[in-house]
């Protein structure tokens, strides 16, 4: 069983007009879900406008009935894991359990500098969403007052109530590729893995890795859920495609590519699903023999929603949901 769900890069100039139009039609297309970043603004200028995470999946979450959701990711950099239990929870709570809380470092330089957040190094990153972590799963696990004492973030005697109606509280979803870290600290903490841009091969390496370790510490693999986040590039016939591929065909690395290698090295590379309904419905399928359970497609084109339609009404009936 496969599963489509849309991303949506929060960042980039998504308003309220634009996320109430694709809360309604994520919901009335039948994609499993909606997934947006969390960042204050984009990583160059000019800044655009970006709503706020948490203040848009309330919206989502009690404007529909059936797709889960949640931040791909929202980093412990500038959220506070004890305040960002405690939104998740009531989230879950509100819309009949269908959050799912993804976690991550914080990566983006430029907004933690704008608005006076301290990034850090790797070292200190992996650091600090180790203690996120831990701060998280045991507020939203643990029915007894946690006491933490981590590195940069602490518990006394902390509860949070009322307690989750779903045991457990949200799933916790833990994205990124890295072998060392960030499988690990899936194998520990997450219910959901998410790689990112990864080719069918790598996609499996990595399931496969985290298998070994969730052995190790006394999980099962059907404990960890595998789902994999990739650009949707979608057209309904091969001229179509070629105009949604004229920016990246100007790059120098596709020069005198034609439309259909590039959609060919793209689908490669494991940047993106690509080209019409036919060539999409094969790369799922791939992707499916290698793993993937859920896919959580970048739709860049906010304001196309007759692309997004096209997408649900071709593709959709020819996979196993």
């Amino acid at each position: 069983m496969v599963a489509l769900s849309l991303m949506i890069e929060g960042q980039d100039g998504l308003t309220w007009a634009r996320w109430r139009r694709l809360v309604s039609e994520a919901e009335a297309l039948g994609f499993a879900g909606l997934f947006r970043s969390d960042h204050f603004t984009n990583m160059g200028a000019p800044d655009k406008e970006s709503l706020e995470m948490i203040v848009s999946l309330t919206y989502l979450a009690d404007h529909t009935q059936r797709i889960h959701f949640g931040p791909l990711v929202a980093p412990v950099s500038f959220r506070h894991p004890a305040l960002l239990a405690r939104q998740a929870a009531a989230l879950d709570d509100l819309s009949g359990g269908r959050m799912i809380l993804g976690l991550g470092s914080g990566w983006q330089e430029r907004e933690h500098t704008h608005f006076g957040f301290d990034l850090g190094d790797t070292a200190t990153r992996m650091g600090r969403l180790e203690d996120g972590l831990e701060v998280v799963t045991r507020l939203l696990r643990s029915d007894e007052p946690v006491t933490y004492e981590g590195r940069f973030f602490q518990l006394r005697e902390a509860i949070l109530l009322p307690r989750p109606q779903h045991p457990g509280g949200p799933r916790i979803l833990i994205g990124g590729n890295g072998m060392k870290r960030t499988l690990a600290f899936a194998a520990r903490y997450a219910d959901i893995w998410n790689g990112v841009y990864l080719p069918p091969a790598a996609f499996q390496e990595r399931s496969q890795a985290l298998d070994t370790l969730l052995k190790a510490a006394g999980r099962q693999a059907k404990d960890v859920q595998r789902t994999l986040m990739l650009s949707l590039i979608f057209g309904q016939d091969m001229a179509e495609v070629g105009q949604k591929l004229s920016s990246i065909q100007a790059r120098p690395e596709f020069a005198g590519k034609s439309v259909q290698e590039v959609c060919t090295l793209l689908s490669q590379k494991g940047q993106a699903l690509v080209g019409t309904a036919d060539m999409i419905v094969e790369q799922i399928n791939t992707y499916a023999q290698a793993g993937v359970e859920e896919f959580m497609l970048q739709w860049f084109e906010m304001d196309d929603i007759e692309g997004m339609r096209a997408f649900a009404s071709s593709v959709f009936p020819r996979i196993a949901r």
